[in-house]
């Protein structure tokens, strides 16, 4: 009988073993296609593009943090914690005035900008994480700073073409920030907020033609049918003009390719850091051939500027639900009469 009992008593210890073994490790989070992290033994595994990720319990939260992208600071604003930060790279980029506050108190340091980081300086701050988009130009760079210890975390959240995946990499953060329920809670309500506004968007009865960004030099770069701007515009019910387009990327075309596809457009958009019209032909003046810019509105994304930053690109990667707001009012004013817009602009 004994044995019995010795084999059932292994049984059943082996059973919750591996039911242990199970509970060690969570289900994947995927943040988008590019990135996305689990949990395992106590190690947080994150996976974000060609590069991997583990930090074991007693390595996170993060406690001082450098930035070498303004539009990461968005995620760190949106959850309240800038008194992580301990260093930015081109600060005048830097909308935030938490951030820019920080800066003036020497609480902040400048490593530098894109052209020249300051290597020495980013090393004697001694960051737990540097976080960065990869630019394989700098592989050299990376490459010294992890030599001397420092972490390394490259976020390519600007590859992000639907904007609720853009806006989740703040669970990412909330994560390594040990703000996690936090940034959950957040991405649930901008979600919501997107899915309700997404709704109330296929309630207008009529759907204007729409034009996107601006020429340089000859060249005139649209939105592929496909990016991030694109998606927008589907959901905020408006027909862009390359909406049967393919592609993720920009679209380049001439002045007069654009302007065969033009003829019914109402609204121009993203139409650069334009301060009038009149500026606008000064800089370019075929513009005026186009009949959107004498008989429709053009909008710029400068309504939240302060000199070189924008916080379009800051706070707007983060809060996609104000984005589509926004685009929701340029279209159809009279689904939200009372909002006034957060990043966008009418140019007179």
């Amino acid at each position: 009988m004994k044995p019995r009992i010795l084999l059932l008593i292994a049984f059943l210890t082996l059973t919750a073993c591996k039911r242990e073994q199970k509970k060690s490790a969570s289900e994947p989070v995927l943040i988008s296609s590019h990135v996305q992290y689990t949990e395992e033994n106590e190690i947080l595994n994150i996976q974000s593009g060609n590069f991997t990720y583990n930090f074991k319990k007693n390595q996170i939260p993060f406690k001082k943090i450098i930035l070498l992208n303004a539009s990461m600071a968005g995620y760190i604003t949106e959850l309240g914690a800038e008194n992580l930060i301990i260093g930015v790279a081109s600060p005048e980029y830097i909308y935030s005035e938490d951030i820019q506050n920080l800066i003036k108190e020497g609480k902040i340091q400048n490593v530098g900008n894109e052209q020249k980081y300051d290597v020495e300086k980013i090393i004697s701050l001694k960051p737990d994480a540097i976080f960065t988009n990869h630019i394989t130009s700098f592989d050299n760079t990376y490459k010294l700073l992890k030599d001397n210890g420092i972490q390394v975390i490259f976020l390519d959240e600007y590859l992000e073409q639907n904007p609720l995946e853009k806006t989740a990499y703040i669970k990412l953060f909330g994560k390594l920030f040990g703000k996690s329920q936090e940034a959950t809670d957040l991405y649930n309500e901008i979600n919501k907020n997107y899915q309700d506004l997404k709704k109330l968007a296929a309630k207008a009865k009529e759907k204007p033609t729409v034009l996107a960004n601006e020429m340089y030099g000859n060249v005139w770069y649209l939105p592929g049918g496909k990016t991030s701007l694109a998606h927008f515009l589907s959901d905020a019910n408006a027909n862009y003009i390359l909406k049967n387009d393919a592609g993720q990327k920009a679209v380049t075309m001439s002045f007069e390719e654009v302007f065969a596809k033009a003829g019914q457009v109402q609204y121009w958009i993203n139409a650069g850091n334009h301060p009038s019209k009149k500026e606008m032909l000064t800089m370019n003046p075929v513009y005026s051939k186009l009949p959107v810019f004498n008989n429709g509105k053009i909008y710029v994304v400068t309504g939240k500027e302060k000199g070189k930053a924008n916080d379009f690109f800051e706070s707007g990667v983060v809060r996609s639900d104000l984005v589509l707001k926004d685009y929701i009012k340029i279209f159809h004013p009279e689904l939200l009469p009372d909002y006034q817009f957060t990043y966008m602009k009418e140019l007179q």
